[in-house]
């Protein structure tokens, strides 16, 4: 394709997002469903006929718009009203992903007959949650989940990603040779948290104060700051060995609850740039996968799943949240909030990157579940809050 036909693909998909969305909202499914079903539509196997097999291309498309998603995430998040819930969600997003990937790996081996670094594998990639997909779920009407849920469900899933790309390389490594052993693997793990944590911390504060003392001649430049403290902070961090993605989230954070006069327009801005980014990504996504590739999996990802909803993530979060005396209701419904979006399948590229056994086979196994997820969980999510009195008008 010339650079003139992808402007119009991505003009089309843009114009055709809005709809989308309405669509979505009235049929009640999460409108990533009717994006990755737009990107395999346009594809090989669709009517569309992109010919898009560049998995190296679709995971630095993936870094770049996830940096940005989590940017605005984080500045979405209210830290006055959220920092109670701190040490539930970290522990969800280290030790719950942990969990989970050890489940559902388990089950991988067991009933689908994948070695154990495989199973292990395609639990660490599709044991990160989005909040995106959930919000998305939970914001039709006029009801808001409780402050206290979303905010948890908020930093679980901006704070989880981390976990379960560390866990991803590790394994990856592992299978294609490479890799130095779990104890250099853990120190540079808790080496790149602390350093996305501190550096994101940083970033955020120095963003804020440049806002407050930088002037410039045109109103629309402070977005172009904004964006510029998104780069330089994934950059950074990255070159010092820390983990771009918590950096970006702790970024929007900090830079999000601080004080400036651009703060609500910035806001708004980003909530834009992130639904683009999710449009592009998504789209993208669903070209990489080839539709006739997915009936052999079918079996083995209603398996997958199965154990993903009813086993994995409620084992994890009943043993990281019972602790802290949460509601059993509450639980329950936090466990059921476990959607997949754009993370697993972006990190199902890795091992196609890596060239591993099966790795066509585990990118459309996990493609197949987030499906799953976003279908069964997407469409009731609502349903479930309303019934447990978890929403407010």
């Amino acid at each position: 394709m010339t650079i003139e036909l992808w402007l119009l693909f991505i003009g089309i998909a843009l114009a055709l997002s809005l709809i989308a969305n309405r669509v979505a909202t009235k049929l009640g499914v999460p409108v990533l469903i009717l994006f990755l079903v737009a990107g395999m539509l346009m594809g090989s196997d669709g009517p569309g006929g992109i010919w898009f097999t560049n998995a190296y291309l679709t995971e630095h498309i993936g870094v770049v718009a996830l940096a940005f998603i989590l940017f605005s995430g984080g500045m979405d998040l209210k830290w006055r009203k959220a920092r109670p819930n701190a040490p539930k969600a970290i522990l969800l997003a280290t030790v719950g992903v942990i969990a989970t990937a050890l489940v559902v790996g388990f089950a991988a081996v067991r009933w689908l007959g994948f070695s154990r670094p495989e199973g292990f594998l395609l639990g660490a990639i599709i044991a990160s949650t989005d909040a995106s997909v959930v919000f998305s779920a939970l914001g039709k009407g006029g009801h808001r989940l409780k402050p206290d849920l979303r905010s948890l469900l908020e930093m679980e899933s901006g704070a989880n990603d981390p976990t379960a790309i560390f866990l991803t390389i590790a394994l990856v490594s592992l299978l294609s040779g490479e890799f130095q052993g779990w104890g250099p693997a853990v120190l540079s793990f808790v080496w790149q948290m602390v350093m996305g944590a501190v550096g994101g911390w940083v970033g955020g504060r120095v963003g804020g104060f440049a806002m407050r003392r930088l002037k410039v001649d045109f109103e629309g430049m402070y977005q172009w700051v904004s964006i510029t403290v998104v780069l330089l902070t994934f950059g950074l961090v990255v070159l010092l060995g820390g983990n771009g993605f918590l950096a970006v989230y702790v970024a929007g954070v900090a830079f999000g609850n601080g004080s400036f006069r651009q703060q609500k327009d910035l806001q708004r801005f980003h909530e834009g740039v992130s639904w683009m980014m999710q449009v592009i990504l998504f789209i993208v996504l669903g070209l990489l996968v080839f539709p006739r590739q997915l009936p052999p999996v079918v079996w083995a990802g209603l398996v997958i799943a199965g154990t993903l909803m009813f086993i994995a993530r409620p084992l994890a979060v009943f043993a990281t949240l019972t602790p802290f005396r949460v509601p059993f209701k509450e639980q329950v419904f936090v466990a059921w909030c476990g959607l997949r979006g754009a993370v697993p399948i972006v990190l199902a590229t890795y091992p196609l990157l890596a060239e591993i056994p099966r790795a066509h086979e585990i990118f459309h196994l996990v493609f197949f579940v987030v499906l799953i997820s976003a279908l069964f969980q997407g469409t009731t999510i609502q349903v479930v809050a309303k019934r447990f009195g978890l929403m407010e008008s």
